[in-house]
């Protein structure tokens, strides 16, 4: 019983805190498989913290150097085929959020993300505030959906 409980308080504590739900698409980190689905936390003032299923991520704030946003807009071809043509009508878009930083040996790395739709506003906005660094959109598009 006491196992329930703090599954559910924690559960409960990481869904209220700052950030947002990731899945790690690529970039230069070691030991990270591509499709990693994560949680990236802007809660702690002076770091960024990813944590994957078996692993965690941290990057101090004064060492992101990079913030790009961006979105692919897809239509649903397949549904329209197999369901109906309203499908046409519809579309899907995916978020994908660019985090460069310099590593504590002064090398460059990049992290590309997948975000959650719900996730991303809130998290681009923090993310700007801890970084003191303003986020590049790749086109007018992705600074609608990003800037609400």
């Amino acid at each position: 019983m006491r196992l329930l409980a703090f599954v559910l308080w924690t559960g409960l504590a990481l869904a209220g805190a700052p950030g947002g739900r990731v899945e790690y698409l690529g970039g230069t980190l070691a030991g990270i498989t591509v499709k990693a689905d994560g949680r990236m936390s802007t809660a702690d003032a002076a770091r960024l913290v990813v944590q994957f299923k078996n692993k965690a991520l941290t990057v101090p704030f004064e060492r992101i150097n990079q913030l790009e946003y961006g979105q692919k807009v897809d239509r649903r071809y397949l549904s329209a085929v197999l369901i109906s043509p309203i499908f046409l009508l519809a579309k899907t878009r995916k978020h994908f959020l660019t985090v460069g930083y310099e590593d504590a040996e002064g090398r460059q790395q990049a992290m590309i993300f997948r975000v959650a739709k719900g996730d991303v506003r809130a998290l681009l906005v923090t993310l700007e505030a801890r970084t003191g660094r303003k986020v590049t959109f790749q086109d007018e598009e992705a600074r609608k959906a990003g800037k609400g």
